[in-house]
């Protein structure tokens, strides 16, 4: 009996681990590399991307068979700059994450939680060399203009609340439709609505339907995810529609990138070319490219360089 059970968990561990490194190669592009599948060895490189201090890391990764459900992936972070305690904060931090997470895939939090390293290093390295050029008043610093317009985020949330009020009140939520992919005689092309309502989801997807070309493609595969203020949690779901596990692994896209409010719909007119694993990856960079478009995540290069700024913008503020 405990065979069988250990049997069953490592088929889920290996899905769950195929499941993430696919979203992680959407993700990351070309910064992920797949040293050695059959291992499962794999390495990214981490930047943060700042004008003032380029800092840069390669994390290596190993997958052992029980991850994610017992063990922890075995890592090393190779890095010239990273030396003593710095290096075994980072790795407290990363040690931590698993444990508040154990059971869960964990590497997306990993490289994000690096990178934050990346840009709090990078940001203590350009405050002293500012620090040694020139000393601002907290007056100064004030006036200057530079400081986070307040007005503008108080207005930035009251147009968030009006939306979210008024909904509702669209029959259709607005339709947005992304590029295609064309892979040996295969088309994939997105699409992507805002919803805040399960009856919204089902009204999108009838006036996709509405449509002859999408309504023809083989497969339309689906994820949403809607958060629910008043619960603190998220209603979503997802369908393969005949392309197996492919709403799974679309959802799981979405759950990684932590985007809420959001349909998205990925068609697949079949060309009578078998594409084995090479339609998963279609079907999330589809899903990633329309998410980035429409302002629902960033690039890795665009996360980066956002965060530098907003920690720029805090240390002027708290001199």
């Amino acid at each position: 009996m405990a065979d069988t059970i250990n049997i069953e968990n490592e088929g889920d561990d290996l899905h769950s681990q195929m499941e993430e490194v696919e979203a992680l190669s959407s993700i990351y592009g070309d910064e992920w590399c797949a040293i050695d599948e059959a291992s499962r060895i794999f390495c990214i490189k981490i930047s943060n991307d700042t004008e003032e201090t380029k800092l840069t890391a390669c994390l290596q990764i190993i997958l052992p068979p029980d991850y994610p459900s017992a063990a922890p992936p075995i890592y090393q972070i190779n890095a010239a700059w990273l030396r003593g305690s710095e290096r075994v904060r980072l790795a407290n931090s990363l040690e931590d994450l698993y444990v508040e997470h154990a059971g869960e895939s964990i590497l997306y939090m990993w490289v994000e939680k690096i990178r934050e390293f990346l840009l709090e290093k990078a940001q203590d390295s350009a405050t002293v060399a500012q620090s040694e050029k020139v000393t601002l008043t907290a007056e100064e610093d004030l006036d200057d203009g530079d400081g986070p317009d307040f007005a503008g985020l108080t207005l930035s949330a009251e147009a968030a609340q009006h939306f979210l009020e008024h909904a509702n009140d669209e029959e259709v939520p607005p339709i947005k439709h992304g590029g295609c992919i064309t892979d040996r005689r295969s088309t994939f092309q997105s699409h992507l609505a805002p919803v805040v309502a399960p009856r919204q989801v089902k009204t999108v997807l009838e006036r996709l339907y509405d449509n002859k070309k999408i309504a023809s493609a083989t497969h339309n595969v689906y994820a949403y995810r809607i958060y629910c203020e008043d619960k603190k949690s998220f209603l979503q779901d997802c369908e393969d529609d005949g392309e197996t596990a492919a709403g799974g692994r679309l959802l799981h896209l979405l759950q990684i990138l932590d985007v809420r409010n959001v349909l998205v719909v990925v068609s697949r007119w079949y060309g009578g070319i078998l594409l084995g694993p090479d339609r998963f990856k279609h079907i999330n960079n589809c899903a990633r490219s329309i998410l980035v478009e429409e302002g629902y995540t960033a690039s890795s290069d665009d996360v980066a360089k956002s965060a530098g700024k907003a920690k720029r913008l805090k240390g002027k503020k708290t001199k």
